[in-house]
């Protein structure tokens, strides 16, 4: 028994813009971080892959690399912001076992979370819900259940409480 909770966990976290994601970082620091695991906490972002053509493609959009290096910039920003933010709540929950590594990739989120799941050989991804609607999944379709159905690793999808907007800080 010693021997299975002593073992070096690998726990991928995918994190966005949303207070879901935030939430499922806070419960998996809560829940699933434990004192007797050497774990390591791997934060992932998925920054969306650049929509942007020039008019050579057919589409006779065109936009200079001025342009095409601001968004770029604007998208790196933000995925900072957010992981700054991630790397703030694992320190702040104090506990030194737990090693923090970054992944920030371009992409589908449902293709490169599940890469990512897949790559590192996590023992176990966690992940918020948005709690959208049948007709919302429909058109948008649901990252998390796309996971849940794709990665070879078992998935822990956080729904966050309607009511609990203080359990991650914010307001």
């Amino acid at each position: 028994m010693a021997d299975v909770l002593a073992k070096d966990r690998k726990i991928l976290v995918a994190v966005d813009e949303g207070e879901e994601s935030m939430y499922a970082l806070s419960w998996c620091l809560k829940n699933i971080i434990s004192q007797c695991c050497k774990d390591t906490l791997f934060l992932l972002y998925v920054r969306s892959a650049q929509a942007f053509h020039s008019s050579l493609d057919g589409t006779g959009y065109l936009f200079s690399s001025d342009v095409l290096a601001t968004v770029d910039k604007y998208s790196n920003d933000v995925a900072n912001c957010i992981i700054e933010k991630a790397k703030r709540m694992c320190r702040e929950k104090g506990d030194d076992e737990v090693k923090v590594e970054v992944i920030i990739e371009s992409g589908d989120p449902r293709d490169v979370i599940c890469r990512v799941a897949e790559n590192i050989n996590a023992d176990v991804l966690v992940m918020g819900s948005h709690g959208y609607g049948l007709i919302q999944r429909a058109f948008l379709g649901s990252v998390s259940n796309h996971c849940a159905q794709n990665v070879k690793c078992p998935v822990l999808i956080v729904k966050k409480p309607k009511s609990s907007s203080s359990a991650t800080g914010t307001k």
